[in-house]
């Protein structure tokens, strides 16, 4: 055997899911199509970390994600650019301010913190923002941010130090199961083992084909934007989930740098793949952002991106034993990989280990692949 497991997938996801593997004492072998870690969906990520969501699974898993974020740099030495500047959702009709409220107690009870504010807090802690018609709106101020790229080189690296393969440059061409042994083909070899993760993203579809499930992932593609670094004017990360012609939501918040970085969610969802950035894209989030908050007018936008968010039916991940005998699969993050990354692999890696908490199995229960996908999370 070429490991004892094989993660397809070098992202958000499988760069620390390789982590927690190899420090459980599992050889462990990472293939990905790109040159290094992070360089897929991870790379387009805005930043962002929140336990706050509407699903007492993902709550679970970001609460995890948000300590590992939080400790970093304690632990092991290394600046991977966290913030603790907390999450707002403001609210400008009741319909909103009543959604936001009624899932409070829920969250809670999973062990989130967070609050319903009144219009003069909100005031405070976004100074600046439109008043009129502000009904107040919710804060969580153990969320945070971090950067992607440098958190993803943090895991590679002390994956790789801890014994763990990395293969880039690699395109999966097929997998083979016989007798419970997989072999994964690439256009540079061939690897056997007989436990096999699928952290692929946005071809986690293609992937599970090869072993013959179909996992009912489709990537859309959502584009961002940063700003020119200026001084730190605020901290939360504020999300308005106010609908608009051509956008459901959309969300911004200022780096350690000074930039302002923000992203809009598309309605309807653009299907595919393509990151080509669009003419549409800025005028359209600028007039919202500048609407919430007029100062926001005076700053410069220095570029715009395009990724793509791994989508399920009901925007929750995909996470757990999949198909045949060790086939695992951590897929369909919706654009919340970054943030769920590090929770979803530990969980997954006590899982293959044998080590399963309690908490493990109730997510890997609600983010089972045979699920109904009947109902979308609120806060997707």
């Amino acid at each position: 055997m070429n490991a004892d497991v094989i993660v397809i997938g070098a992202g958000s996801v499988g760069t620390p899911l390789a982590m927690y593997l190899s420090e459980a004492g599992f050889r462990t072998l990472v293939i990905d199509a790109g040159a290094s870690a992070g360089q897929g969906n991870n790379k387009c990520a805005i930043g962002g970390i929140r336990a706050t969501h509407g699903d007492p699974a993902k709550v679970a898993l970001c609460l995890d994600s948000l300590a590992v974020f939080r400790t970093w740099q304690e632990e092991h030495g290394e600046s991977i650019g966290w913030h603790q500047g907390g999450y707002s959702f403001v609210a400008y009709t009741p319909e909103i301010a009543g959604s936001l409220r009624g899932m409070i107690p829920s969250q809670r009870q999973a062990g989130l913190d967070i609050d319903w504010h009144d219009p003069a807090f909100i005031r405070e802690l976004i100074p600046g923002i439109n008043p009129e018609g502000l009904l107040g709106g919710t804060f969580s101020p153990k969320d945070g941010s971090a950067s992607p790229m440098k958190s993803c080189y943090a895991f590679h690296a002390r994956a790789a130090g801890m014994g763990a393969r990395f293969l880039f440059r690699e395109n999966v061409v097929g997998i083979d199961n016989r007798a419970g042994v997989y072999t994964v083909r690439t256009n540079r070899g061939s690897y056997q083992s007989r436990v096999m993760v699928n952290c692929a993203g946005s071809s986690a579809r293609e992937i599970g084909l090869m072993v013959g499930i179909d996992l009912p992932v489709v990537p859309d593609s959502h584009e961002a934007g940063i700003t020119e670094p200026v001084r730190r004017f605020f901290h939360p990360m504020v999300v308005d989930l106010r609908r608009a012609p051509g956008s459901s939501n959309y969300y911004f918040y200022q780096y350690d740098s000074g930039q302002v970085v923000f992203c809009v969610s598309p309605d309807p969802l653009i299907t595919g793949t393509d990151h080509r950035e669009t003419s549409a894209f800025l005028p359209q989030v600028a007039a919202r952002m500048v609407d919430l908050w007029p100062s926001l007018a005076n700053l410069k936008v220095r570029r715009t991106w395009r990724g793509c968010y791994p989508q399920t039916p009901d925007g929750s991940p995909i996470l757990g034993q999949v198909g045949p005998e060790g086939s695992y699969a951590a897929v369909g993050m919706c654009g919340q990989g970054f943030m769920l990354g590090p929770g979803a692999g530990s969980a997954l890696a006590r899982l293959i280990t044998g080590r399963p908490t309690a908490t493990d199995l109730m997510v890997m229960g609600s983010m089972r692949a045979d699920r109904e996908f009947g109902s979308t999370e609120a806060l997707k």
